[in-house]
């Protein structure tokens, strides 16, 4: 395991287990989310985020977490592994509605200084749990066939289908000195 790529549904737990990763192996972590978003939740251009992508793979050995479609044609064929953490709906949602609360609640700051407030998690269109929602299904019917394709054909793939199974994985992952 040298260039790791873990993916999922939004709020599947991605930067948390990737974060984590990086830290047991002594990686480098790159977090898409913190490359794609400026302050007042504007987004990067598909230029500037892809440079910025290609500037920070261009390493020997990382832990990437993010699904950007825009930069797998660059991230994937270099991964020596994928991990999709491929968990249910209501574990999925369940994850959104409880950080979102915690996030707006706390007023924790994320990416470029930006906040979740209650008002844009609940009521909004620009809402994560209604992005969760409404991209869920589609997003884990496309997985099977993105991960057979060429994009990935260089790389080990795992898929976890249970927090529980990701979590004794990880355990066994050797702190790297």
């Amino acid at each position: 395991m040298e260039r790791i790529i873990v993916i999922g549904s939004s709020c599947a737990g991605k930067s948390t287990f990737a974060r984590e990763l990086s830290q047991k192996l002594g990686y480098e972590y790159i977090q898409l989310d913190e490359l794609h978003w400026l302050p007042n939740w504007q987004e990067q251009t598909a230029e500037e985020f892809r440079k910025m992508v290609s500037e920070k793979i261009n390493s020997d050995r990382w832990v990437l977490d993010g699904n950007y479609s825009v930069v797998k044609d660059i991230t994937w064929p270099l991964a020596t592994d994928i991990i999709w953490l491929n968990y249910s709906f209501s574990t999925v949602l369940y994850r959104a509605l409880k950080r979102s609360v915690i996030r707006a609640a706390t007023k924790e700051e994320l990416f470029s200084g930006n906040v979740e407030t209650f008002r844009q998690s609940f009521f909004s269109k620009d809402s994560i749990i209604w992005w969760v929602i409404t991209t869920f299904h589609k997003k884990r019917k496309r997985y099977p066939a993105l991960l057979g394709s060429n994009l990935a054909s260089g790389a080990n793939i795992v898929e976890f289908n249970k927090t529980s199974e990701a979590s004794r994985w990880l355990s066994l992952v050797s702190v790297t000195k």
